[in-house]
């Protein structure tokens, strides 16, 4: 399978200039710094995927906010300097949220015209602000979709996005996810036009009773729930009924291997068939665990995934760099983190 050269080893940098607690200039300026890139490139990765929120690119109003693009080139910049590759994902747009903290509509940005060409205006900026800049930079249009039910009006407008990106960068990567919050299952369901800078995207957390023990914003976790890795898959499947319907995931399907590096190429299996098929790279751009879970556990689960994503060659980005519950930077212990930097 073709590779995504230069975006095999990642990191997110969550929580910086996207799901922030409070619109705040001292958050931005500070949370990520140039000494934070320099921190990244130092650990060994070779490309960051850099989410950001509409709102600090334009106003609710869809007014340019000059101080937003001001983060991403200063991000791009530093990443140049270390030797760092980029990824702008846009994280929410204007009427579309995929925050399960945000108990709003997830379905009526795709078929609301007004919404859909807002979000395609604002590409068209960012696509401007960065078309001298596609040896380095590639762009990743939203981030999970949480519905099935849309996947046809998503293929319909990721064909329209494409085309207007195609027009400003036309060698620039796209990468691509589909539905079910960009679930690695439905990668096949993807129908949308394809060129030599094209990319597959998904994100993957399996088992989602694992990696998401005791998340506060996953309804009907108990905030004190543990579960340790790994297990067998009927022990992960029973904890799964016992708390939420949104746990259940890949631990349900039919014909999967019991946990461990096969249990990922399983569930990998129709994507790769699929990237294979049409000779488009294959890309994860989120995986990990939440910090609650032991550490030495993470690592085995880390270790796991990444053994089918180097058979592979698959692309990733581990979310996240710091804070969000999952960050990387956080770890205080030396050993742990070594162990994490031989598996990486």
């Amino acid at each position: 399978m073709r590779k995504f050269e230069g975006f095999q080893k990642g990191v997110n940098l969550g929580g910086w200039i996207s799901q922030f607690s409070k619109y705040d200039t001292a958050h931005f300026d500070t949370y990520i710094t140039e000494e934070d890139i320099k921190n990244i490139k130092d650990f060994g990765f070779d490309h960051v995927r850099c989410p950001v929120d509409y709102i600090v690119l334009e106003d609710e109003d869809g007014v340019r906010k000059d101080s937003g693009y001001e983060y991403l080139h200063n991000c791009r910049k530093w990443c140049e300097k270390y030797g760092l590759n980029m990824i702008i994902d846009l994280h929410e747009c204007h009427g579309y949220s995929f925050d399960p903290m945000k108990k709003d509509d997830k379905k009526q940005f795709f078929y609301n015209p007004e919404h859909q060409e807002r979000f395609l205006k604002l590409w068209e900026q960012i696509a401007n602000e960065f078309k001298d800049y596609t040896d380095h930079v590639a762009f990743e249009p939203l981030n999970e979709v949480v519905m099935f039910e849309v996947v046809d009006a998503w293929n319909d407008l990721l064909a329209r996005y494409i085309k207007r990106m195609r027009d400003i960068c036309p060698d620039v990567y796209l990468v691509i996810g589909g539905v079910c919050y960009n679930s690695v299952g439905t990668v096949h369901l993807l129908d949308i036009p394809l060129d030599d800078h094209i990319v597959y995207n998904f994100h993957c957390y399996e088992p989602m009773v694992f990696t998401h023990q005791g998340a506060h914003w996953v309804d009907c976790m108990p905030l004190d729930f543990r579960i340790g890795y790994p297990k067998t898959l009927a022990e992960y499947q029973y904890a799964s009924t016992q708390l939420s319907k949104d746990l259940a995931g890949a631990i349900f399907e039919e014909g999967i291997s019991e946990i461990g590096p096969k249990f990922f190429e399983d569930i990998f299996t129709p994507a790769i068939k699929k990237a294979e098929e049409n000779d488009i790279p294959l890309y994860c751009g989120e995986h990990g665990v939440i910090d609650l879970a032991d550490k030495e556990d993470a690592i085995r689960w880390i270790r796991d995934i990444h053994s089918a994503f180097h058979k592979f060659g698959i692309g990733s980005a581990l979310w996240n760099y710091k804070g969000m519950n999952y960050g990387i930077s956080d770890l205080k212990n030396v050993r742990i983190r070594e162990a994490l930097r031989e598996v990486l």
